[in-house]
């Protein structure tokens, strides 16, 4: 339900989430929760309606230039950021050199970008390698900085490692603005009264709190503690539907959870088998490791019904989803020990599995019944499941041998996916950032800028369809089950649930 109307009377409202943002820089890590929490602090040229469409922000209107060489965005005046300076053009060319910047994790949004042109104070062009029909979809996430702000607070470009002013500080043109930030314990927004939308739901300040223990969370919303949390722990939420003091809100996410190996890594890093040859490059292991886990189990028990089994990286919601390759792989224990025997590895090996423990739906739970499900074929996995803080910085330093991973689609696209998690890693393209098991094939990186060109979508799709096939093929991940959505709120709050699970409070009241 989507409550609108400012109200004169001030609210509070606090609400609890399993992980802390890990910064306040909209560059600096590309991850749901980062992104999601400053979608209410800073805006791009476009963002998503509530029901994910793509719609007008501080661009009014936008328009391909010439025969398919980029778009030309036209930006919305009279925009004031919350230090009262003035949005035009010059904070757009910065915000993109930042965030298309080395050290930035959303680089790889800007790939087809060749050049950004100030055409005047509200006119940007972007030039595109080739003709880029998904270009301004794949920018929703993208958000805007002051560009004088960030070079006054020495925060030119980002830093999800060291941090610099804008880990902690913020100044965006958003409905609400950052009142206090303490890392890992709360941080807490006040609404913007200068916003340039006007109408928003009746919150007038809000405070989110990070709570990872799942009966800890359940026992604020229940007391009155908190008005909203997210997720629900799936197995308080049949005893929460029937207490009418709360609402249980649940949906389809548009995210993919899945396995990944390291694949460009000779040597095992973990387990028994630490430092010798690497059975993750062979494909038919992978395979096995496929076969091997029993995910209609894990839907029934750790899920509890509440989610559907994945075959790709998209799930069938998302546009280029390949119907020709909907069926994942069995389970099949047999079929697993056969083809391990068929790789050299009969007796199978130990491994190291990263999991995190704050990050995904029953992450750590997840990770702990595939670790007893590989060990039923002879793969043993040395399990070490970790908050998620830690978790991403252990992966970017190549520290596993299999990880779980979840993906969400900033575009709604099967392009998406494929640019971050099957192309090959390649810091000068921009291409590959998520890959961080170095998988890597040439025809998929052939295809991925023809997919990103083609404007006939039959033609787009057969190309999608083909991409699909290979890293099927190869298994270079293993897709498990596509994360459903369980909020928790007070019978007094209304609110809009996307697939993005993107909490938007300029969208909620509380009654």
């Amino acid at each position: 339900m989507l409550a609108l109307g400012v109200s004169a009377q001030a609210t509070t409202f606090k609400w609890a989430g399993t992980t802390d943002p890990q910064t306040m820089d909209p560059h600096a890590v590309n991850s749901a929760p980062v992104l999601g929490f400053l979608n209410n602090i800073y805006e791009g040229l476009v963002r998503r309606g509530p029901d994910m469409s793509i719609e007008p922000s501080l661009a009014t209107a936008w328009e391909p230039i010439g025969n398919g060489e980029g778009w030309r965005f036209h930006l919305r005046q009279d925009v004031s950021f919350h230090n009262g300076a003035e949005f035009n053009a010059d904070d757009v060319v910065f915000s993109y050199q930042r965030a298309s910047s080395e050290p930035a994790d959303v680089k790889g949004w800007f790939a087809p970008i060749e050049s950004v042109k100030k055409v005047d104070d509200y006119t940007v062009d972007f030039y595109t390698s080739a003709p880029n029909p998904i270009f301004p979809d794949s920018i929703a996430n993208w958000m805007i900085m002051d560009s004088d702000w960030a070079k006054e607070v020495g925060a030119e470009l980002p830093n999800k490692d060291a941090g610099n002013a804008a880990t902690l500080q913020t100044n965006g043109t958003g409905a609400y603005m950052l009142k206090n930030r303490q890392p890992g314990l709360e941080t807490t927004l006040v609404r913007f009264n200068s916003w340039w939308g006007g109408e928003t739901g009746n919150i007038t300040e809000a405070t989110f709190t990070p709570i990872q223990n799942p009966a800890t969370a359940v026992a604020a919303l229940l007391s009155g503690d908190v008005d909203m949390i997210n997720p629900v722990p799936i197995q308080d939420a049949a005893r929460l539907e029937g207490n009418a003091n709360v609402r249980v809100i649940k949906g389809i996410e548009a995210r993919v959870i899945m396995l990944g190996f390291a694949q460009g890594a000779d040597t095992l890093k973990y387990g028994a088998n630490k430092g010798e040859p690497n059975p993750f490059l062979e494909p038919k292991v992978r395979q096995a490791v496929a076969h091997a886990i029993n995910v209609p189990a894990i839907l029934r028990t750790i899920m509890r019904g509440n989610a559907e089994p994945a075959s790709q990286l998209v799930s069938p919601a998302m546009r280029g989803y390949s119907t020709e390759h909907s069926a994942r792989p069995e389970f099949d224990v047999a079929k697993a020990k056969a083809l391990l025997a068929e790789a050299g590895y009969a007796d199978g090996f130990s491994f190291g599995l990263k999991c995190p423990n704050d990050r995904y739906l029953n992450d750590e739970a997840v990770c702990q019944a595939v670790t007893s499900m590989l060990a039923k074929v002879g793969i043993n996995a040395e399990l070490d499941a970790m908050p998620v803080r830690n978790y991403w910085p252990e992966l970017r330093e190549d520290n596993f041998d299999m990880y779980l991973l979840g993906w969400s689609p900033g575009t709604f696209d099967h392009e998406h996916p494929i640019r971050f998690l099957a192309s090959t890693p390649n810091a000068e393209k921009k291409l590959g950032s998520w890959n961080f098991g170095d998988y890597s094939n040439s025809r998929i990186d052939e295809l991925l800028p023809m997919i990103q060109s083609e404007i006939d979508d039959s033609k787009r799709q057969a190309m999608i369809d083909e991409v699909t096939e290979l890293y099927q093929s190869e298994q270079a991940y293993v897709p498990l089950y596509i994360q459903p959505l369980v909020w928790g709120t007070g019978a007094d709050v209304s609110l809009v649930q996307r697939p993005d699970n993107f909490f938007i409070l300029r969208w909620a009241s509380v009654n």
